[in-house]
């Protein structure tokens, strides 16, 4: 564990340096810990993959009281390092005209569409972060014989819905935006609504899987085709 300084107002807490369900399982009770001992000193705490970020009000509090703290928080974690994770499903539509790569991808795995189709749904993913945009949650990890590189040249334009593979992880595009992922399906549901409580159904240690669904029910649940 390290604890370092990162601006006036904000402290890093390194739990790990690698994507592990073992790491995120401390980040999160951390996260739960640190937010619980901090209260209304606490101005945000960010979870992400190995680390905490820590924001907290510099004129009201230095680095070394708030450090002393977390420290306490952390003396005080339970045995088994963390809480257990929220279990989530997302209906997903496999299909070329839902994923624009999943038939290229298929063939360059040496599988069926199916098959493709099986080693996503089947896997049970955790949210190791959320970033890119409001709601992008990065989901881990892929099975490696699905697992895809990065798109050389990035789309202009991904639909909102797209579910994606770069590498090990995968994720839903929350809203219309440029991006380079991998696109296999779609899914119906919003992963962002600024107008929801909460305005974001995934949080960072949470537990999920998708659920193959027909065209018929995309569409039913509120999905877009072209």
């Amino acid at each position: 564990m390290k604890l370092r300084a990162v601006g006036t107002d904000a402290l890093m807490l390194y739990l790990g340096d690698s994507m592990r369900p073992d790491t995120l399982s401390r980040v999160t009770a951390a996260r739960t810990a640190i937010a619980a001992e901090l209260g209304d000193d606490l101005v945000d705490i960010v979870p992400s993959y190995a680390s905490v970020l820590i924001v907290f009000d510099a004129l009201r509090h230095s680095h070394a009281a708030i450090a002393a703290r977390v420290r306490q928080a952390l003396t005080a974690l339970p045995a088994d390092k963390g809480e257990r994770p929220r279990e989530m499903s997302l209906p997903v539509y496999y299909a070329p005209e839902a994923g624009e790569d999943l038939e290229t991808l298929a063939q360059s795995a040496g599988l069926a569409m199916d098959e493709v189709i099986a080693l996503h749904s089947g896997t049970r993913y955790r949210v190791y972060a959320i970033g890119f945009a409001p709601g992008f949650a990065y989901l881990g990890e892929v099975n490696a014989r699905i697992a895809q590189p990065r798109k050389a040249t990035p789309r202009a334009r991904v639909p909102r819905g797209a579910v994606g593979i770069a590498d090990r992880q995968t994720a839903v595009y929350p809203s219309v935006s440029p991006g380079g992922w991998n696109l296999i399906g779609r899914c119906p549901l919003r992963l962002f609504d600024p107008q929801a409580d909460p305005c974001m159904p995934l949080q960072v240690g949470d537990s999920v899987r998708f659920e193959p669904i027909t065209r018929e029910r995309f569409l039913e649940l509120g999905g877009e085709l072209p």
